[in-house]
């Protein structure tokens, strides 16, 4: 069964100012209050695994590098806890994109949300190792919670990339 939002439109080029706007308004989302909530997902981290899927060849393994390094900073976390788990989301993201990209949204959130769970669990064990406080159970709520976002995600960043309805008759695409 199709999903709703699958089309087999062909999308623009996405532009590297939305790419980044987006990023950007991910690590707003990860620094307000609400982010300390247990099931509120990494926003970052999704956002990040959606364009590494999308965009493998301009958001990868060095934008997840560097949106880890401000994360540890904004955050007052260990230095590398969130760059370690980003590059390793960002890489695997990269490297099952092919295959992530042939289903539809849907079945890309149960491809999305190990690698959302791997995210949260790097950061758990970078935690763990000199003996910080841990977070409970609750801690692991976010992936599911971003897992079942990716289909309005995903509607809203493909957004600006869909082409106009109306069909020119001198072109054949």
């Amino acid at each position: 069964m199709p999903s709703t939002f699958h089309s087999s439109r062909i999308l623009l080029p996405v532009r590297p100012w939305f790419i980044a706007a987006s990023l950007f308004a991910a690590l707003l989302l990860n620094f307000l209050p609400t982010s300390d909530w247990p099931w509120m997902p990494d926003w970052v981290a999704l956002i990040l695994v959606f364009w590494s899927v999308r965009e493998p060849r301009r958001v990868g393994m060095g934008v997840g590098f560097l949106l880890g390094l401000v994360m540890d900073v904004g955050d007052a976390s260990l230095l590398g806890q969130h760059a370690l788990a980003y590059v390793l989301a960002a890489y695997a993201a990269a490297a099952l994109s092919r295959r992530i990209l042939w289903f539809t949204e849907a079945k890309q959130a149960l491809h999305v949300l190990p690698l959302l769970i791997m995210t949260q669990c790097v950061q758990f064990l970078v935690r763990a190792m000199p003996n910080v406080a841990l977070p409970g159970f609750p801690y692991f709520l976010g992936p599911f919670v971003g897992a079942a976002l990716w289909l309005p995600l995903s509607f809203l960043l493909l957004l600006p990339q869909y082409q106009p309805e109306e069909h020119d008759e001198n072109r054949p695409i």
